[in-house]
């Protein structure tokens, strides 16, 4: 049986959301309507029966959104499943690149331009520094993931990067790390503070930022200055959250983050048809879990939020992992290293099997006798409303 405590609240009171004249893109108000319809029966559902017994079961169709708490465990584990074979024989490092706070609302109005432009910067901030024969002296692979979040729904963007301690260098060699992470922070923070200014102001200068009614004041030159000089003596300080020397513990790590959205069923303690308490990490290491309270409004309100969006990717790949060159990549670096140290695992399985070898459940198992004996009698669609 599912759990649908999120849907509950979208349910209870995403009509009352939308009384309030809140401003919804096209792309929330697809995402909030997905969530409510979710293994609700209303997309549709699929009839099977066993043929041994005559019991028949029924199973509501799910919306596959991206932002659904429902529809991202599937999809994460084939994702993981497929980054298994990309991973080479080197350290790992979690690096992770955060925006002064300062920047939310200006970020938020222009959300496909400047996480977009985060993506670049902290690629370009390692592939350059990585550059560097005193740091690596060669390309590594890098997987980004884009998050918008903090424990408490509020507006936090930030980068997740996995890096490789290992890439290639431009005669075609390997070139690889200690186990510490190859570049000083401090390095790495001027770069990164210096890349993302310097194409801020680029796109200021060009009149391609919008500026909504929260920082309207910085269309005025003198403002813009103001706010460009604070912002440069902000600490951006990236960290290494993690080092892996374990070659596959990096990837299966990952997963943790590619297919996550910003809360999930399972943090959800309550719910009325008015509020909503959900439980957050302590503040610092240590501390005790924190219970949230939002009427559900402003729960609505926080997830929308962190709806990306349409068709922003927020998986991005560079480096020797690059979409263009990564087969041929990776091809050198195998050869190199004498062979591959991991293999898909999931590669052309059905759903059926994929549910059966990650999770252990068998769908053709009967829940009434037992016996393997559960046949698929067709989909049904719900008419449309």
């Amino acid at each position: 049986m599912g759990d649908y405590k999120i849907r509950q609240i979208f349910e209870h009171s995403f009509d009352d959301y939308s009384a309030q004249g809140h401003y919804l893109t096209d792309v929330q108000r697809k995402a909030a309507h997905a969530i409510i319809n979710c293994k609700s029966g209303r997309l549709g559902f699929n009839l099977s029966q066993c043929t041994d017994c005559g019991h028949m079961e029924i199973h509501n169709n799910s919306c596959r959104n991206r932002n659904c708490p429902n529809c991202q465990a599937v999809q994460k584990e084939i994702w993981v499943d497929k980054r298994r074979a990309e991973v080479i024989d080197a350290p790992y490092f979690h690096v992770v690149f955060t925006l002064p706070h300062e920047l939310n609302p200006l970020v938020y109005c222009n959300q496909q331009l400047l996480y977009g432009l985060l993506h670049r910067c902290c690629a370009g901030t390692l592939l350059e520094l990585s550059a560097d024969k005193k740091y690596l002296g060669a390309a590594p692979g890098i997987i980004q993931v884009l998050h918008t979040w903090n424990q408490e729904l509020g507006y936090h963007v930030h980068m997740h990067c996995i890096v490789s301690g290992g890439g290639l260098t431009r005669d075609g060699k390997i070139r690889k790390s200690t186990g510490k992470f190859f570049i000083p922070v401090a390095v790495l923070r001027d770069k990164f503070k210096g890349k993302y200014m310097s194409l801020l102001s680029s796109l200021y200068e060009s009149g391609s930022l919008a500026f909504s009614s929260s920082c309207e004041k910085l269309r005025n030159p003198y403002h813009w200055k103001e706010f460009k000089n604070s912002l440069y003596e902000k600490d951006w300080c990236p960290y290494i959250k993690e080092t892996f020397n374990g070659f596959g513990n990096a990837i299966e790590y990952l997963g943790r983050y590619t297919h996550k959205i910003a809360v999930s069923n399972s943090r959800i303690l309550s719910l009325t048809e008015d509020t909503v308490t959900f439980s957050a990490r302590g503040k610092k290491p240590g501390e005790p879990k924190r219970q949230i309270t939002l009427k559900n409004t402003e729960f609505i309100r926080h997830y929308l939020m962190h709806v990306l969006p349409s068709g922003f990717q927020k998986i991005r790949y560079y480096g020797f992992l690059n979409n263009r060159m990564k087969a041929q990549n990776l091809k050198v670096i195998f050869k190199l290293q004498n062979g591959q140290r991991f293999r898909q695992r999931y590669a052309g399985l059905t759903m059926a099997e994929l549910l059966k070898a990650i999770w252990k459940f068998d769908i053709c198992l009967c829940p009434e006798c037992g016996h393997a004996a559960m046949k698929q009698l067709g989909r049904c669609y719900a008419p449309p409303s």
